[in-house]
């Protein structure tokens, strides 16, 4: 429940953000850089006399932006080569099995360093290259329940009235696994916005003026001493966004697919 009032809370501020903040995050006052919060900026201003909170607020549209983009992508690729390694077996498994074992061996922010130098910086490419590292997880899993489903009886049956292989694992196998994918989902999208936000932070992710907290969070590290709340607030939306996350992801996990809990 307090998971669930979290991410209704943050959906609400990037829905509204443009009614809610009370500036243009973009908006620059010259004259009144690094204000102490106060009753007209809650969340103080940063270098350049932008209103942090109205920055924090636009940043929450990033947030969910990423979590969104990355589960699809993940999603695509990891229920393609988790369905065809459990389905096929044999040497297709063999040769998926060692890319998503190979994948999964590699440090995730290495390995997404290195596809954001070889394809650009910005936030999408950013997106794109987590989720290069993140599908080997959604894989696995696919892959471990399409072994235990293949040979069920209702699948025999599919097979006996000549569906295709194809039909087999999208109508028959696939329905079978989504509840432990939506728990997967909503367990990983914390690390996908925490790995979006450290490259961002890293000057690799969104580019300014983007409200990006992980830009906000590196800006502000180099007047810390000066002005703290420039790295504090953005720092505090980020871990509220993504305990929500993980309260959520626990609530389903318990509720669609206890044997992982066990596990």
């Amino acid at each position: 429940m307090i998971g669930f009032v979290i991410l209704l809370s943050v959906i609400i501020l990037a829905a509204f953000a443009d009614i809610i903040a009370p500036y243009e995050y973009t908006e620059q006052n010259v004259g009144g850089r690094f204000q102490a919060p106060d009753a007209d900026f809650w969340f103080g201003t940063d270098d350049l006399g932008r209103d942090m909170f109205s920055r924090v607020i636009y940043g929450s549209r990033i947030a969910l932006w990423v979590a969104f983009l990355g589960a699809m992508i993940q999603l695509l690729i990891g229920v393609a080569v988790g369905l065809a390694c459990g389905f096929f077996g044999r040497w297709v498994d063999r040769g998926l099995s060692f890319l998503t074992d190979l994948t999964w061996c590699i440090p995730g922010t290495i390995l997404a360093l290195a596809v954001v130098t070889m394809i650009g910086k910005g936030l999408t490419n950013t997106i794109i290259a987590i989720s290069l590292v993140a599908w080997a997880s959604y894989a696995r899993t696919v892959r471990a329940k399409t072994l235990s489903l293949r040979n069920m009886a209702f699948v025999e049956t599919g097979k006996a009235f000549g569906e295709t292989n194809t039909a087999l694992m999208v109508r028959y196998i696939l329905p079978n696994i989504i509840p432990s994918l939506i728990v997967m989902v909503s367990l990983n999208l914390p690390g996908t916005i925490m790995s979006t936000t450290t490259l961002s932070f890293l000057g690799l992710g969104s580019q300014p003026p983007s409200p990006d907290w992980g830009l906000a969070i590196s800006t502000g590290i180099k007047y810390i001493s000066r002005a703290p709340w420039l790295s504090l607030f953005p720092g505090i939306a980020l871990v509220y966004t993504t305990f929500g996350f993980n309260l959520i992801g626990e609530g389903l996990r318990d509720l669609l697919d206890p044997h992982m809990k066990s596990q």
